[in-house]
């Protein structure tokens, strides 16, 4: 089993080179990283809407707006987070 290395890590303030959220002053923190596929989830970034189906929790159904993974290589870090990181 081989480790992957990546340049971001949980809770660091990144900002988008490329892409709907690169506008140069947005930044937001990382929520959890896939190296497996080379994607990262940040906060408030790359939003996708998602079609939900009418269940006993949700009886309407409906469309929600969430935050989906992105391309690391597609962030650049602004912070870098600390080393000490609380368990959520």
């Amino acid at each position: 089993m081989n480790k992957i290395k990546m340049h971001v890590h949980r809770g660091d303030v990144v900002r988008a080179l490329s892409g709907a959220d690169a506008d140069g002053k947005k930044t937001g923190k990382v929520l959890k990283v896939y190296p497996s596929k080379g994607r990262v989830l940040v906060e408030g970034f790359n939003f996708v809407k998602k079609h939900l189906r009418k269940s006993q929790d949700n009886p309407n159904g409906g469309i929600v707006t969430k935050e989906a993974p992105m391309a690391a290589s597609k962030l650049v870090v602004v912070t870098r987070g600390s080393k000490k990181m609380d368990k959520e």
